[in-house]
């Protein structure tokens, strides 16, 4: 099945490897690469494509925060991304990265941006050309938008209204996590919390649900299957979503925002890190 059989609602957030082998050397398109594993894009990437570290040019150095204006004007205008340019993301874990810095690029209204399905481990899957070569394109003049957190992204007050209003809150973790089996995500005791379990009401919706085996995005059809039948949520509907760091979150957010359609999603990148070490913050196993 093509994207276009799939049935988004946002029909142009998804894009092809078709499309991107036939559309990388056009100069008002910038392939951005970013992965979980930053070693990744070094051993080979789509050629034309620049790299994008999701810690060390999306976060604030001293803040738990992202990247100010001025910061993310620098790192466009280095990236040789301007104002008018689409910037198409891809990466490892099912464009699990590639997500989040598309999440953290609308932070500060560059809407101009696509993702890649199936990301690199299709691109790869295809025997499609990959390199090393680092390329270098001309410094822009990109002028950001102020910041705007608020349609978008859930602070720890903001889930604490959601708790007690009973309205839809979404962990994308894995069910061991969500049951408070596991205090990390398997395989990263490091990033693990004080508390295990789920914040009061949230519905379990692993995020790679959404993937089939190939990387790609499922359907609309079957989305919403899990989404809606399964869940009940409904598209009107008030959606937090979160996981550990907001980084799994973000592709559902994507899913539900992009694929779906849903209007108020938003992503609470505090997430477990903060909730389960919280003082007085309730939780549930």
């Amino acid at each position: 099945m093509n994207i276009e059989e799939k049935g988004y609602v946002v029909a142009d957030a998804l894009v092809s490897t078709e499309w991107v082998a036939t559309h990388r050397s056009d100069p008002a398109i910038r392939l951005v690469e970013s992965n979980e594993d930053i070693l990744l894009y070094d051993v080979g990437h789509i050629p034309g494509a620049v790299k994008v570290d999701w810690h060390a040019d999306l976060n604030d150095p001293l803040m738990r925060d992202y990247i100010s204006k001025p910061q993310f004007e620098a790192l466009m205008r280095r990236l040789g991304i301007d104002n008018d340019t689409t910037v198409v993301f891809y990466g490892d874990k099912n464009n699990w990265w590639a997500t989040y810095a598309y999440w953290v690029f609308q932070l500060f209204g560059h809407t101009k941006a696509m993702v890649m399905d199936g990301g690199r481990m299709k691109w790869l899957a295809e025997g499609r050309e990959v390199t090393r070569d680092v390329p270098g394109y001309p410094a822009t003049h990109y002028v950001a938008k102020e910041r705007n957190d608020k349609p978008i992204r859930a602070f720890r007050d903001d889930v604490l209204v959601h708790v007690v209003a009973g309205k839809p809150l979404v962990d994308v973790r894995s069910p061991g996590e969500y049951k408070g089996e596991l205090l990390h995500m398997a395989d990263y005791p490091q990033e693990g919390a004080m508390r295990g379990g789920h914040i009061p009401g949230a519905k379990s919706v692993p995020w790679a649900r959404a993937a089939n085996l190939d990387g790609t995005f499922k359907s609309a059809a079957d989305l919403r299957a899990i989404y809606e039948v399964e869940q009940g949520l409904k598209s009107s509907d008030d959606v937090i979503a979160y996981c550990r760091i907001g980084e799994r979150s973000s592709h559902s957010w994507f899913v539900l925002t992009r694929l779906l359609g849903y209007p108020h999603v938003r992503n609470y990148d505090g997430s477990w890190t903060e909730w389960g070490n919280g003082v007085k913050l309730p939780i549930e196993k």
